[in-house]
């Protein structure tokens, strides 16, 4: 993955991230965050254990940097959430470093139930030393924004009610698709003799990600918005990290796909919410949409494979790189069916793109290296 590095440390291209005003690093983040990291940082010393969340694509990036000196003298366990969007072939290595690490780390599906559950015994047994002498415990649940931290929270709820149906109604937390939606600390009562209490927190970034590529990682996988880092600038990311990886290589079986029975009549108009690239709902139901998606991945898919077995250059050549990304940028607007003319094809490409990779369309994935097990001590 040179040609990616080479391009991140070059002042060009990907390297020439002006993700503010001046340039630089990302810098994002709001009165609200500043506020919130002082009263996480409170009720820390309050708390029995810590539920670090973790975006499970990107296991040391969506770390808060800040924060760690003062979750790693806690009791915590690490919740590498969003497992489904993850690849299973390396995830069992991120399981084993943070084991080597003499962390505890499970990897969840914060919409899961069995998922949870598994987290939530877990939990219980870390805090079985101090059950016999606490009255009431503290569990917080923390980390960057977007990473699943109140939909782990109302699953939580929900499988608290069915344990305790006597106790007092709760309220559920606040979800978003956006980073930075949950802004006040709540406590959740799930359990009762002993009294347990899962607290939320709001999401909290780093204020400044001076390593470029953690920051693009973050933007990736939607922990940092959109528009701080731009749209396209993130897709560059990505193709490049696809090509630099050979994942469009894999794909060559791919297309061959198709649905029996159901054929997609690509004249039609299809209506569609560009955040999940879910068909707007109809009545009646029109069937094409079932496989809109699914030819529109095949189609992209199609694209970058034919684009990289074409291509005569090295994409480990920063160079060779970005002219490869040009060219797919061409390929993928074709292949969407964007309009040659439009003025913001190339942005609109970007947005379906990002759409397609966060939704797990184009595969799982992990954009972290797992560290070497042998440097750690």
């Amino acid at each position: 993955m040179s040609g990616l590095k080479e391009l991140l440390k070059k002042g060009l291209g990907l390297g020439d991230m002006a993700f503010n005003a001046g340039g630089g690093a990302i810098t994002w983040f709001p009165g609200h965050m500043a506020a919130a990291t002082r009263a996480i940082r409170h009720r820390l010393k309050l708390s029995d254990l810590v539920i670090e969340v973790r975006d499970a694509r990107v296991p040391l990036s969506s770390a808060n940097a800040d924060l760690q000196p003062h979750l790693s003298a806690k009791r915590r366990v690490v919740a590498l959430n969003k497992k489904d969007l993850a690849n299973p072939n390396i995830m069992h290595k991120w399981t084993h470093y943070f084991e080597t690490c003499k962390q505890d780390c499970v990897p969840i599906n914060a919409h899961s139930k069995s998922s949870v559950n598994k987290l939530l015994e877990l939990v219980e047994f870390k805090l079985k030393e101090v059950i016999c002498r606490e009255p009431t415990l503290l569990v917080m649940v923390v980390g960057v924004p977007n990473v699943g931290k109140s939909a782990l929270i109302n699953s939580i709820h929900q499988i608290a009610k069915s344990r305790f149906p006597a106790q007092e109604k709760m309220k559920r937390a606040a979800v978003g698709p956006l980073p930075g939606v949950t802004q006040d600390i709540a406590g959740f009562k799930i359990a009762h003799k002993p009294s347990i209490y899962v607290l939320d927190s709001p999401g909290v970034l780093v204020p400044s990600i001076s390593d470029i590529e953690t920051g693009l990682k973050l933007a990736l996988a939607g922990s940092v918005k959109d528009s701080v880092v731009g749209e396209e600038r993130i897709a560059q990311y990505l193709l490049a990290v696809l090509n630099t990886r050979g994942t469009p290589l894999h794909w060559k079986h791919l297309n061959n796909r198709r649905i029996d029975g159901i054929k997609y009549e690509a004249e039609e108009n299809h209506e569609y919410s560009l955040k999940n690239l879910k068909p707007k709902r109809r009545n009646p139901p029109n069937r094409s949409d079932l496989v809109y998606v699914e030819d529109l991945v095949m189609g992209v898919q199609h694209a970058l494979y034919s684009t990289v077995t074409e291509f005569n250059g090295n994409v480990e050549d920063e160079s060779d790189l970005e002219s490869l990304i040009d060219l797919q940028f061409s390929a993928l607007q074709k292949a969407m069916k964007i309009p040659h003319k439009a003025s913001e094809a190339r942005l609109m490409v970007s947005k379906k793109l990002l759409t397609l990779f966060r939704t797990g369309k184009l595969g799982p994935f992990i954009l972290d290296d797992v560290p070497d097990v042998k440097t750690v001590s």
